[in-house]
């Protein structure tokens, strides 16, 4: 706990630099004899005794003594500690505590561990341990164990964190990635946040001379400013297509508010004359000609709008002319660009239209505060338009072959049909407007060194026809501004976008600088394809609900694959799809094996291996055991983490829950195991392990007042003894467990393996008998009646808002629809219905509750809270159920429990 910062002299340290609890909260929380040697006041009452105030004594309250209070000059940092851990034994649980604290790593190092370090010598001592840093520790405790400083290697390294935090606790780092643009993100944490100060100082220069060269190219050609020499900010682009019943053309958008901060509104004006409107922009408007605005062209998938008074709609996918191709595909009659084309062609559907254009002012360009406003798209704005789109035609080819402009075709897939079937775009440039494309291939031409290409992708993310303008409506008037590509893990096609000029794109990035010493390695490969051994394989491999990773970064890869500067020229610059182990399946196991066998082989006899991946079912579980069985490891110790997010970024795929298993190399020899005589070893080990963990939750709540596992936690001990006894064995019934792991399973096939998980999974839940209950009803009953007497026991308990809990749970008492019992789905508020919340047709004989003891006990209590006759209910309870008298002690105890 102190060397995570966890203790509650840490968490006092964490919380001073937080600043949550002022001088006047800590006055009113602590007892303290002598409060002048940290405080000072400010007399507020000329009523107030100074001779009285000066001999005060915490706790005191600020307001009724009539002063206020600030830091006294000579505190100290460690002062403040010292009075934030008085104060901090005043919240009862560890997360009432954290929420006060910054995060460990957020904190000045050196000062947060200054305290811990004699301990942690004293405690190690006899070991030879003497440190001063996790660093020296780490690598002191890896000199003992492999006779050199610890090796963490990462196969699915993605973003770099794995591998990061390692490098940054002092060990030396492998990492690896099928995907560059992974390899890329891992490269830069590495190299770029871990780089040394000295390093730093050229990387932000290099990162300058970019920025001031492309800057001065544009400048020259005079494509930003405008004749009073104000600078563009963001160009506001919207769709435009003809409607089949009037001829006209019409500009699509689902909001016509551009700025709610300065009242600034688009309208549209018809030209009779060309059959299109004019794009104008109304300024300093009312708070109800805001609203008007709000209610775009683009309304439920249609275009509508009013012409002469009458309105007219037409649903965007009868103008595409979609049609259903086969039971699975749709498609539509739009035309395909080609790898030429960087803007529409006159007669294709969607034309594409500047509408308006955010400026800096001239006097404003050198200031950290700029001052800024918008004008409608004037004649002088559509030549430098022009002027852009002829650069760029002049250059196209040229820029292609040499890799500054992509030429790569966007490949079907999953995520990746998107822009195809919705806007007709096959090659990646089509995403970006011709302005887009000269900006990006100037800044492309200036990328000789590898730190700058995380720039690239960074600007990348908020220049291309996926680029949203967001306007945010407030009591202070509201917000707007340029938003990125990836509001959530997709490819979404907009029918009115925004894009940041290059003056304003943060192409200077200040990255937080944490330097790291030690080896690094970044390598582009198959996770197989590991070639040097390293003491510690930390991973966290791709999900049965994975994100396609491999076909969105592809955005990023059609910019860098030709001609990237080194290292990154050494990685093959493709997403490589094929190769991607992804979701589940006999491809996701032979996959998953070959690379956990590979780590195998590639770690020492003492080596451990760590692998992270979401709890979705028995399923899954099951796959894990052989996976294992067949790379020759075996579980020793599993736990559970809730990660639960409401993030708009998550939203759709992200996992809620996480399961940590610990691994090492099976021991040598052959292990035989009968179904007979390993489910007893999994019961007997679900119940070892549950003991172990309540006698350790009561220890822990003593001390800190919560304990250390929740419900959640200890169901997975059922899941993790099944993995812990059955990857011990070489043969299970007589069969090699890496044959059974191999072959391929049959739709609806229930493996002997899938058997015994679900049976330590019902193991483990007959252990959590919910407070209250008596054993005898807990075994009596199964299903959805256990799902809602756990969740109401956690409900009443420490709460169980995460809707990670309800999913968990319903999966391990394998209830049918657990949605029916839920009064809210939401994240992190997730509730059961109350007695009073169910409706009577969630109680009938038709659902999966109301025919049970459960369902009938809901409903007398509902009729008794009508003020119905308690011998009336007692009837109809008999009537309903034929065992009424063998049932009675049962329902009683369901009826005492929900009370």
């Amino acid at each position: 706990e102190q060397l995570m910062g966890f203790d509650d002299e840490g968490l006092a340290r964490r919380a001073v630099p937080q600043n949550a609890l002022k001088p006047k909260d800590l006055a009113r929380m602590i007892t303290l004899e002598h409060p002048w040697h940290y405080f000072a006041f400010t007399i507020k009452k000329k009523s107030a005794d100074i001779d009285a105030l000066q001999t005060l004594q915490c706790p005191f309250d600020t307001d009724e003594e009539g002063i206020t209070l600030r830091w006294a000059r000579s505190t100290t940092r460690d002062d403040k500690a010292r009075l934030y851990q008085l104060a901090l034994k005043h919240y009862p649980t560890y997360e009432a505590k954290a929420a006060l604290c910054k995060r460990p790593e957020e904190v000045d190092q050196e000062w947060l561990y200054a305290p811990i370090w004699q301990r942690v010598n004293n405690h190690l001592g006899h070991l030879g341990i003497n440190a001063h840093s996790h660093q020296e520790l780490v690598e002191q405790l890896g000199m003992l164990r492999y006779g050199h400083k610890p090796r963490v290697g990462d196969t699915f390294a993605g973003g770099g964190s794995i591998p990061f935090e390692a490098a940054r606790l002092g060990c030396d780092v492998y990492a690896s990635d099928l995907n560059p643009i992974a390899c890329m993100l891992t490269w830069g944490a590495l190299n770029i946040i871990g780089a040394s100060p000295e390093r730093r100082k050229e990387i932000e220069q290099a990162q300058k001379d970019v920025a001031e060269a492309v800057d001065q190219e544009i400048t020259e050609l005079g494509i930003e400013h405008d004749e009073y020499g104000n600078r563009a900010k963001a160009y506001l682009y919207c769709l435009e297509v003809r409607c089949p019943e009037t001829g006209w053309l019409v500009p699509l958008a689902p909001s016509w508010v551009v700025s709610p901060r300065s009242g600034v509104v688009a309208k549209l004006i018809p030209n009779y004359q060309e059959k299109r409107f004019k794009i104008d922009l109304c300024y300093g408007v009312s708070k109800e000609e805001l609203d008007e605005a709000t209610k775009g062209t683009l309304q439920n998938g249609s275009l509508v709008y009013s012409l002469n008074g009458k309105n007219y709609s037409t649903r965007i996918k009868t103008l595409r002319g979609d049609y259903l191709y086969d039971s699975n595909n749709t498609v539509n009659r739009l035309r395909r660009w080609t790898k030429y084309d960087f803007r529409p062609k006159s007669d294709d559907l969607f034309q594409e239209r500047l509408y308006a254009i955010q400026w800096i002012t001239k006097e404003s360009l050198e200031e950290s505060r700029k001052e800024v406003f918008f004008t409608p798209v004037r004649p002088e704005d559509l030549e430098r338009e022009n002027q852009v789109e002829q650069y760029l035609a002049k250059h196209f080819e040229t820029w292609q072959m040499q890799g500054l402009i992509p030429d790569m075709p966007i490949e079907s897939g999953y995520n990746t049909d998107q822009p195809i079937r919705e806007r007709g775009w096959s090659y990646w440039h089509h995403l970006f407007t011709p302005r887009d494309l000269l900006n990006l291939a100037l800044i492309r031409k200036e990328l000789t060194k590898p730190e700058l290409a995380p720039e690239l992708c960074g600007t990348l993310d908020f220049c291309s026809k996926l680029s949203r303008w967001i306007v945010r409506f407030s009591s202070g008037g509201g917000s707007d501004f340029t938003s990125n590509v990836f509001s959530n893990q997709a490819l979404n096609t907009l029918y009115n976008w925004a894009n940041r000029s290059f003056f304003d794109h943060e192409f200077v990035q200040n990255y937080k600088n944490i330097p790291i010493s030690g080896h690094t390695a970044v390598l582009s490969s198959e996770a197989k394809e590991v070639n040097k051994e390293q003491d510690l394989w930390i991973t966290d491999p791709p999900y049965a609900d994975a994100v396609h990773y491999h076909e969105i970064t592809e955005y990023f890869i059609a910019w860098l694959r030709k001609n990237p500067p080194a290292p990154f020229d050494q990685w093959n610059w493709d997403s490589r799809r094929a190769l991607a182990i992804k979701g589940s399946g006999d491809d996701f196991r032979r996959g998953m094996v070959a690379a956990y066998k590979a780590m195998a082989d590639h770690m020492p006899d003492n080596g451990l291996q760590c692998v992270m991946f979401t709890h979705q079912d028995t399923g899954v579980w099951s796959d894990m055991v052989g996976i294992f069985w067949a790379a020759g490891l075996q579980v020793v110790g599993a736990w559970y983490i809730a990660t639960e997010t409401t993030s708009e970024l998550k939203k759709g795929g992200y996992v809620q829950g996480t399961v940590t298993l610990m691994l090492r190399k099976r021991p040598a020899g052959e292990k035989q195991g009968f179904k007979n005589r390993v489910l007893p070893a999994v019961r007997q080990e679900v119940e070892r392990q549950i003991q172990q963990m309540l006698h350790l939750n009561t220890e822990v709540k003593e001390k800190l007042g919560e304990p250390v596992f929740n419900d959640s936690d200890l169901q997975m001990a059922g899941y993790a003894a099944a993995l812990k006894v059955l990857t011990g064995y070489t043969h299970l019934g007589g069969e090699d467990v890496t044959r059974f792991a191999l072959r391929p399973r049959q739709k609806g096939e229930v493996t002997v393996v899938d058997e015994i998980v679900q049976q330590a999974a019902e193991a483990a839940n007959s252990l959590l008998v919910p407070e209250g209950l008596q054993r005898e009803s807990w075994q009596a009953i199964r299903g959805i009646q256990r799902f809602y007497l756990r969740m109401m026991d956690m409900e009443s308990g420490t709460g169980a808002s995460k809707l990670d809990n309800y999913q968990n749970f319903a999966k391990a008492f394998r209830v049918g629809d657990y949605t029916s019992v839920m009064a809210s789905m939401t994240a992190n508020k997730a509730q059961l219905k109350t007695v009073r919340g169910f409706a009577s047709h969630d109680l009938s004989d038709s659902t999966e509750f109301g025919p049970t003891p459960l369902g009938r006990v809901v409903i007398a209590l509902q009729q008794l809270l009508k003020e119905t006759e308690p011998q009336v209910v007692i009837n109809q309870l008999q009537e309903d159920m034929p065992d009424f008298l063998e049932s009675r002690p049962l329902l009683m105890d369901l009826g005492n429990f929900i009370s």
